[in-house]
């Protein structure tokens, strides 16, 4: 940072950050407190910008430094995505921003730019210039989404403002046709596993199947058990252009309607899917297993399976709860076992969320028609624990040797840190009128005893949001922490391959240590970076599908459902609204305190409560409130109430 004296002002350079409501800060490197920019000194600058400005230090204590910018030295960005709207007697359309983070102004687009366009249009719009004498940056549309509010526009944009490609680059998708064309099956290193009863359980919409399970009875009193997961490393080869648009993809998106996947179709859906009565190549983890669940002796490694069969959750829970039904006697065992598993997981520890989803059905315009609340049966908890069983213990067995020591092998870990005190603490306060407590000195037990207490109660949604909210987040790394919330000390994710490539990466490391292939081994930085990647890409992703599913349930309570009246519970404060939790929702509505009729309501200094002036009412963070649903505005996703007090 270079600061120049120019008649008693320091010069200084720095990234702006532009409030709402215009003013902004620019924080300079050697001073303490950031840098105060009147709005009318902002100079055309837009969030994000590098700055540079020029301020007097004010010494006086509490007073803040103000400056002004005296030059835009680069743009953090030129291209906005906005609604357009076009008014007749104006001599400019102007493109609305729905993300007032990027930038704090509208943009206006000169009449003959206008040739062609509709009024609220979703568009992409260039800023051009920004005359001295203008408060609106000039610019030009350069791409249309579709009208404001419609489906294909919604998920276009969305996938535009996240940088999502939706179509796979034609050198990439030549590859995989190219691999499909082989069709190779490499059996002389595999272990047959074809003849051994296995079948795929999946939501009865999924297209790609990663995992198979296979089970069969060894003595009176031993099961072997495989978990067989679809060996897709083998197809995808590490630097191959396949590999290379996988990578930067890392995931696959699921969005209400749509998917978009991490690997061409012919290989997501096709080849590298587990469909049954075909012969496939999978990377196995093969248990025996006692009557009591006792694992005695595991087995990992590339093997060719032959699914029997594929059940939906549906079918499965059917045949749980009538008993009868194709491979019924396989089901209930894998049931029995899953149950030890389970049982055997909480008593370590492990915070059991038992989480309901909303689901949508969407007619042949995707437009919603009916909303249900799905919620995890035996079947689901059955291939989970499963699944978990595999992840752990082919990280256990990379990580440990057979004597216990570690032998230090780079891994690929699913790591968990302990939660945030001061989340925890929020946690227990929006609790508390709702009569539950948290014990802050044993927060996992107590917080598995809150899930069990809440079991049936309207609250429950609620609860396990704001459990899941105080938590860390989940992330890849080399270095191992262990998983706080499954209470396992050695975790990763192995299951599922075809939609996430931290799971290919260990695939390639379980296979380098089992095949002893040492020489392909690439440095730790190289994995730490990769994790670290598929640890952004996904955070991205949980971004975009719960943008996108906001965007389907504010479209279906606009149809549906205004003018109810609903149960809602205090969830946050900020100096002029209020969140409220509606229960039935398992969503987030939004009331601006001077909406409120009842009294004049204003926020106490802990941001835990509100106070009426008049009637000296206190609302807490927790309480239970009714509201009326009167607005859903669908651009900016949210959905607007009236407050009808408790």
């Amino acid at each position: 940072m270079h600061f120049h004296n120019k008649k008693n002002f320091l010069l200084a350079t720095g990234f702006i950050n532009i409030t709402s409501r215009g003013y902004a800060f620019v924080n300079v490197e050697k001073f303490e407190k950031e840098i105060f920019i009147p709005k009318k000194k902002t100079n055309r600058a837009i969030e994000g910008d590098l700055v540079q400005i020029k301020f007097k230090e004010n010494k006086k204590l509490g007073k803040k430094t103000e400056g002004e910018v005296i030059k835009i030295i680069k743009r953090k960005r030129n291209k906005f995505i906005g609604i357009l709207k076009i008014k007749d007697h104006s001599k400019y359309g102007s493109v609305i921003v729905d993300n007032k983070k990027n930038i704090h102004v509208d943009i206006y687009i000169p009449k003959n730019k206008l040739k062609g366009y509709k009024n609220n249009e979703k568009v992409l719009a260039k800023i051009v210039e920004w005359p001295k004498d203008l408060k609106n940056p000039l610019g030009e549309i350069i791409k249309v989404f579709g009208l404001s509010g419609e489906y294909k526009t919604e998920f276009f944009s969305l996938l535009e403002e996240y940088r999502i490609p939706y179509e796979f680059p034609k050198k990439v998708e030549d590859e995989a046709k190219n691999i499909v064309m082989k069709k190779e099956l490499d059996i002389n290193l595999r272990r047959d596993m074809r003849n051994i009863n296995t079948f795929t359980i999946d939501p009865f919409d999924a297209k790609d199947f990663d995992d198979a399970i296979s089970i069969r009875k060894l003595s009176f009193n031993t099961w072997e058990i495989g978990i067989h997961i679809s060996d897709v490393s083998y197809y995808v080869k590490e630097g191959s252009n396949l590999d290379k648009e996988a990578y930067i993809r890392a995931n696959s998106i699921y969005l209400i309607g749509e998917a978009i996947p991490m690997l061409p179709k012919i290989l997501s859906n096709d080849l590298c899917s587990l469909h049954p009565k075909k012969d496939k190549l999978s990377f196995s983890s093969v248990f025996n297993v006692d009557n009591k669940g006792k694992i005695l002796k595991s087995w990992f490694g590339k093997t060719i399976i032959r699914s029997n069969r594929r059940f939906t959750y549906e079918e499965v829970q059917n045949i749980i709860e009538k008993k009868k039904g194709d491979f019924r006697e396989e089901l209930l065992t894998l049931l029995f076992f899953s149950k030890i598993l389970t049982r055997k997981r909480l008593k370590n520890g492990s915070i059991l969320l038992d989480r309901v989803e909303m689901k949508f059905c969407l007619d042949k315009n995707n437009n919603p028609t009916k909303l249900y609340l799905e919620r995890n049966k035996d079947a689901h908890r059955l291939i989970e624990e499963f699944m978990l069983l595999a992840n752990n213990k082919i990280s256990e067995f990379v990580s440990l040797n057979t004597n216990g020591e570690i032998p230090n092998k780079t891994y690929i870990y699913r790591v968990h840190d302990e939660p945030d005190f001061h989340k925890i603490f929020v946690l227990k306060k929006i609790i508390e009128p709702l009569g539950y407590f948290l014990d802050l000195k044993n927060i996992k037990k107590s917080i598995n005893c809150l899930l069990r207490k809440i079991q049936g109660k309207p609250e429950k949604n609620m609860i396990e949001n704001l459990i899941l909210r105080s938590m860390s987040k989940a992330k890849y790394s080399t270095i191992n922490i262990g998983h706080y919330g499954l209470s396992f000390i050695y975790y990763t994710h192995f299951t599922s391959p075809i939609r996430r490539y931290s799971d290919i990466i260990a695939h390639r490391l379980l296979n380098y240590y089992l095949t002893k292939d040492q020489s392909k081994l690439k440095s730790i930085e190289f994995y730490e970076k990769q994790s670290q990647h598929c640890s952004v890409r996904e955070r991205l992703s949980i971004d975009i599908e719960r943008n996108f599913s906001k965007f389907i349930q504010v479209k279906y309570i606009k149809k549906f459902l205004l003018g109810k009246k609903l149960d809602g519970i205090i969830t946050g404060f900020t100096d002029w609204s209020i969140f409220i939790d509606l229960l039935f929702f398992q969503t987030e509505g939004m009331i601006r305190i001077r909406d409120i009729k009842e009294d004049i309501y204003t926020i106490n200094s802990s941001n835990y409560s509100i106070i009426g002036r008049k009637k000296r009412k206190i609302y807490h963070l927790g309480d239970k409130i009714k509201v009326k649903l009167i607005d859903a505005n669908i651009e900016k996703k949210q959905i607007i109430l009236e407050w009808l007090g408790n």
